[in-house]
């Protein structure tokens, strides 16, 4: 294998709301906690189990900072898509500490909001793909909107996934499907 992939892909609810900070020159990083669950059912005595892995995320991407000090907040679905990293730092009595993160950073990033504002939720992309122009969205998207419109079922979007956006203005409404569930 000439290459190797480092992506995660996470659909979970946010345990709290998000914290954001910022950088000494004034850009945003967002942190966010995000739990997934799994059930089944125990075969020997039937009862219902359940366990929830929770998974630190850090946005870089100024355009995803914003969607997220704005709409999410703890409770909210969202579907996510970066790269893991494990950072290394020291805690107060001087020892080394690692922490892996979901990093949302780049064109490789994407944050949706599964249960948004609204009737529907809403797609960002954290780069261009596609070989479209770049800045801090994928493209679909302009001005504050996010994709999202209360007339629109649902927003898909980001690069070439063929979605349509309220932002955008450059596709067919005939490209909106509804999903049922």
């Amino acid at each position: 294998m000439a290459g190797s992939v480092n992506k995660v892909i996470l659909v979970g609810n946010l345990g709290a709301d998000p914290e954001i900070r910022r950088t000494q020159d004034g850009r945003p990083i967002a942190n966010l906690n995000i739990a997934t669950s799994e059930t089944w059912r125990d075969r020997n005595s039937g009862e219902r189990k359940e366990k929830t892995e929770w998974h630190r995320v850090v946005i870089f991407n100024e355009g995803l900072c914003k969607v997220a000090e704005q709409y999410l907040k703890k409770g909210a679905k969202v579907y996510i898509e970066g790269a893991l990293q494990t950072r290394k730092w020291q805690d107060q009595n001087g020892q080394d500490r690692y922490s892996t993160e979901v990093v949302l950073q780049g064109f490789n990033s994407t944050l949706t909001m599964l249960d948004g504002r609204g009737e529907g939720g809403g797609s960002i992309e954290g780069g261009s793909r596609g070989g479209r122009g770049g800045g801090d969205f994928g493209g679909d998207y302009g001005g504050d909107d996010y994709g999202q419109s209360s007339s629109q079922g649902s927003s898909r979007g980001g690069g070439n996934r063929g979605g349509s956006s309220q932002g955008g203005g450059n596709f067919s409404r005939d490209l909106d499907d509804d999903i049922p569930f």
